[in-house]
């Protein structure tokens, strides 16, 4: 220990004397350990850290699937059968999302519900913290209706006051408040007042008996595995449940499968390969990081050569000589990691900024002891990793050699040249996959940003009104309501139009499948889908969206008149390919005493991206609101001013009509359209910042090694430019050595980047993994910054004196 001690405040001593070796190699290795600590922050939360659940592990997501793949809300017949037949769930519960107007002294608002099965809270382990959580008896048919809320909807909304027993409004429905969740509970994401309920023993809810829904889901099933029932053995038994179901019911089951998946699975989704991808590159730039230190400790050794020789004279062992130089690299690590970890913090603050609000477990994202017991491992191994190469070379100097090398004043050998150059390429070829990778990025993004939305969201601004309550039992209600919020709204002042939608664009809304008459009939599960969206007369002209055959809708397509309906080009291509789609009917389940109901087409509306954005447009179909009216619809407002300026008077005007109608979502399209590629930005900001540093981090280590290499040569220079050399011929000398490192870098990391593209592929749109453009870009970018960086000491080298420089022999 007393040895150890000593190393240290030698350590100390060589690092202070190098003080500014040591600034650059801090600052280098903060870069590296602090991007790290920041991703793996992200990593940690989101993939590593265990769910906040009582036996997380057997907590399990089911989802419905088609053959095809798509996933599919669960139907409530299939969902009862499951719980009915199964053998390897203790409880398995039904969830219904929605949102719901609560009913407020001054003003209503919309919040998001949970309408669950009764075990629902059982899933999860977790006790109220006050009142209770719901019972058997609750999911009965005329039970009281109860209500759980949220601690954070209790806060927010009720002050944290007594409420247990009182009473809220939903909808215009009174619910009595059985319990209060406990702090930081929220499932569904942002779940805040959960129901009771979901009627699924053999009763009628409301108006339709669940029992009997098996073609149409809209429930998503979580279950709690029995004590030590496996994963696998759920799979294979909701597998054999789910065929003799497609047996006994082949018109709605046919084409349903399940999915049975960890509920951490289930939330984490797509997002882990994002994550691990970008963890990798930033173990690239790290890499990168402690060859460029490895290198700086290179050039450094040569000055102590003789330092080393002595020590090994006097009798120092080898061990002992790497034993000293290994600990001050770690103590350089050690005040990297310290450094990394404040950029680390600033770090996860961006990276929660830039990250989708919908990001899976968002707000578990912070800086705990997992992030700081990772920092200082890195900052260890990292010491180890760019001490060792250095560590060796020194310590197996030879006494004699090393000090006839250290009085001419030249390098320490060939063979830490070569290491140096290793390093060079090493993190040349690091730098291009990285850079490949951000360029690949890169170009997607643009082919984003420039694809064809099918609508122009320029000054429009959008809201979400759901009326309900006691005024709202009849579909003429709703018209009457929505009819005068949008006379109102069109009275203010820059508004060009108004238009209504039940699912705005870039938003996943209702789909179903369509029968077109007169073509032979199949079972409804092979019906061909489309999206189904439900808009006022104005909307397509609110959107800017063209009709590009037939009609629009008019204020005549109401109730008085035959069904109509409008399809986009993909469904008239997909559907009536060499037809006039105009004038046909289609069919989309419903029936009347038996008899199919028939919705004309009687317009071509322009495609419309109503996903996303990486997404080709889909078959839809647009029904008349006055027909069909939907309880909640989105409002589109195109404005001549700032669509933000008229937020408020838009406001006032729905008030005006309802005081009781909240309005919900204001925010402009444009907005909207951002949010879309808020992961792609995401995935291009974090992969061209750390394309940038290692850019910066090689630049700086190809300028090191050849100024180093400028001086070792320095008499060598001088001998050629007496002999008759001429400044550009050693100026191209110079700089062809440092470039044919770059070269071999280069091709290392053009077969590197072929091997490892392909992973990103499932993140690229309109690019292929292989882009010759950006291979070619990248390469032609990486050479210029390598030329710059080897042409300052080649510069250098070329103004050397001969005479001055014969006096180093």
């Amino acid at each position: 220990m007393q040895t150890f001690w000593q190393d240290v405040r030698y350590g100390l001593r060589v690092l202070r004397r190098n003080s500014a070796l040591s600034a650059v190699a801090v600052i280098a290795l903060a870069l590296g350990i602090g991007a790290n600590s920041a991703i793996f922050s992200v990593v940690n939360a989101v993939l590593l850290r265990p769910l906040p659940y009582r036996d997380a592990d057997r907590i399990v997501a089911i989802q419905e699937i088609g053959k095809d793949g798509s996933r599919r809300l669960v139907t409530p017949a299939n969902f009862l059968d499951w719980r009915a037949q199964n053998t390897v769930f203790e409880h398995l519960a039904a969830i219904l999302t929605r949102t719901s107007n609560l009913a407020g002294a001054n003003d209503a608002e919309r919040i998001n519900l949970a309408i669950t099965s009764a075990n629902f809270f059982e899933i999860f382990g977790i006790r109220a913290q006050q009142g209770r959580l719901f019972v058997p008896d609750d999911e009965q048919a005329g039970h009281a209706p109860i209500a759980v809320i949220s601690d954070a909807l209790w806060q927010r909304r009720f002050g944290g006051v007594e409420l247990v027993g009182n009473s809220i409004t939903l909808d215009g429905k009174s619910y009595t408040v059985a319990g209060i969740a406990p702090a930081g509970f929220q499932y569904p994401d942002k779940t805040d007042v959960w129901l009771p309920p979901l009627r699924l023993a053999p009763a009628i809810n409301d108006q339709m008996d669940v029992t009997r829904v098996r073609g149409f889901g809209f429930l998503s099933t979580v279950g709690l595995l029995k004590p030590g029932v496996p994963l696998s053995q759920a799979k294979s038994e909701m597998e054999v449940i789910t065929a003799r179901l497609r047996e006994q019911y082949p018109e709605t089951n046919n084409n349903r499968f399940n999915r049975v998946v960890s509920l951490h699975t289930y939330l984490v989704g797509d997002t882990s390969n994002v994550l691990w991808l970008l963890l990798g590159a930033v173990c690239f730039v790290l890499l990168i990081a402690c060859a460029n230190v490895a290198n700086l400790l290179l050039a450094r050794a040569t000055s102590r050569q003789k330092e080393m020789a002595i020590r090994a004279a006097l009798g120092a062992s080898r061990l002992r000589v790497i034993r000293q130089l290994l600990t001050e690299s770690s103590m350089l690590a050690l005040l990297g990691g310290a450094l990394g970890l404040l950029l680390a913090l600033w770090g996860i603050d961006v990276m929660t900024t830039l990250l989708p609000k919908d990001f899976p477990r968002l707000q578990d994202i912070n800086l705990d002891y997992a992030v700081l017991g990772f920092t200082l491992l890195v900052s260890l191994l990292t010491g180890i990793v760019f001490g060792l190469a250095p560590a060796l070379q020194v310590s197996t100097t030879d006494i004699h050699e090393s000090l006839k090398e250290s009085s001419r004043g030249t390098s320490g050998g060939g063979r830490r040249n070569r290491l140096r150059n290793l390093l060079v390429v090493s993190e040349v070829a690091l730098c291009f996959v990285l850079l490949i990778g951000a360029g690949l990025l890169f170009r997607s993004f643009l082919e984003l940003q420039s694809v064809n939305k099918g609508f122009n969201s320029q000054r429009v601004l959008t809201m979400r009104l759901s009326p309900s309550g006691a005024r709202f039992t009849e579909d003429a209600q709703y018209i009457s309501f929505y009819r005068q919020a949008i006379e109102r709204i069109s009275a203010i002042g820059g508004v060009d139009s108004v238009g209504m939608i039940n699912t705005l664009p870039l938003s996943k809304g209702p789909t179903t499948g369509i029968r077109i008459e007169g073509r032979p009939q199949v079972p409804p599960d092979q019906w061909p889908g489309v999206n189904y969206r439900n808009v006022s007369p104005d909307y397509f002209r609110a959107m800017d969206i063209p009709i590009v055959q037939g009609r629009a809708l008019t204020e005549r397509d109401n109730v008085s008149v035959p069904l109509v309906v409008l399809i986009n080009q993909v469904a008239a291509e997909r559907d009536f390919a060499g037809e006039n789609p105009i004038g046909k009917r289609i069919n989309m389940g419903g029936s009347n005493n038996g008899q199919p109901i028939w919705f004309e087409i009687v317009g071509v509306v322009a495609n419309v991206r109503n996903i996303e954005l990486n997404t080709e447009p889909l078959p839809d179909i647009y029904t008349s609101y006055m027909q069909d009216p939907f309880a909640g619809m989105s409002f589109v407002i195109r404005t001549a001013l700032e669509p933000a300026s008229l937020a408020a008077a838009v406001r006032e005007s729905v008030q005006e009509v309802d005081r009781e109608q909240p309005v919900a979502e204001i925010r402009s399209m444009e907005n909207i359209v951002t949010d879309a590629v808020t992961q792609p930005r995401f995935n291009l900001v974090l992969l061209g910042i750390f394309g940038s540093i290692a850019l910066i981090l090689s630049a700086a280590g190809i300028y090191g090694v050849m100024s180093y290499s400028v001086t070792q040569r320095t008499p060598e220079i001088g001998i050629r430019m007496a002999l008759g050399a001429k400044a550009s011929d050693v100026l191209k000398m110079v700089v062809g050595q440092g470039m044919i490192l770059v070269a071999i870098g280069i091709v290392v990391g053009l077969i590197a980047s072929f091997a490892l593209t392909h992973l990103m592929t499932s993140l690229l749109y309109g690019v292929s993994a292989t882009d010759p453009i950006t291979f070619l870009g990248i390469s032609i970018l990486l050479a210029g910054v390598a030329l710059g960086a080897c042409f300052v000491p080649a510069r250098r080298a070329a103004k050397v004196d001969p005479l001055v420089a014969l006096r180093y022999e």
